[in-house]
């Protein structure tokens, strides 16, 4: 358990999730970050059925072994309509029929970002729920509102005063994991 993993709970090819988390991953310092893109695992919808005709994908068995060795997770989840996307409800679900406390003992670092001025904090409430469910620990908490205005690809987090909220949350993940 050397790694922290870090991936967005969104399947789009230009999630903004994925570029708070990428971003986030270039600020932890003195450990392994492996950054995972969910758009390319594509997960069939979850039904009994197909797991039973099916049963579960090398990319689900991966994921799942790569989640079982981190030694913590940067997540961040999108919103739909105030919830996190479907997409991510639907890994949540394939994962825990391969284990039911597949975060068992991760300390994670959970994010969400949108282009409104609440900042997927709805998606965020339910996930941190979601997480505790399936024995994860979250122990920082970011929201950054108003994406297109509060972030740039290169520099990152652009508003001074969410920038050092950020840095300060995920110095204290990190200090979690030492």
């Amino acid at each position: 358990m050397s790694y922290v993993l870090a991936f967005a709970g969104s399947n789009s090819s230009v999630s903004i999730n994925y570029k708070l988390v990428k971003h986030t991953a270039t600020l932890i310092k003195g450990e392994e970050v492996r950054l995972r893109d969910l758009s390319k695992y594509p997960f069939p919808m979850y039904s009994q059925d197909a797991e039973k005709e099916n049963g579960f994908s090398n990319s689900l068995v991966e994921f799942n072994n790569e989640i079982a060795n981190s030694k913590g997770l940067i997540i961040s989840v999108n919103e739909h309509n105030s919830y996190p996307s479907a997409y991510f409800k639907n890994t949540m679900d394939w994962l825990s029929r391969i284990d039911s406390k597949f975060f068992a003992d991760k300390k994670i670092l959970l994010m969400a970002t949108s282009g409104g001025g609440r900042g997927a904090i709805g998606a965020l409430e339910v996930a941190e729920k979601m997480i505790a469910r399936f024995q994860g620990t979250v122990v920082e908490s970011f929201s950054l509102p108003r994406y297109n205005e509060n972030f740039d690809e290169v520099k990152g987090i652009i508003d001074a005063k969410l920038a050092e909220i950020h840095a300060a949350k995920v110095a204290s993940f990190v200090k979690s994991i030492s």
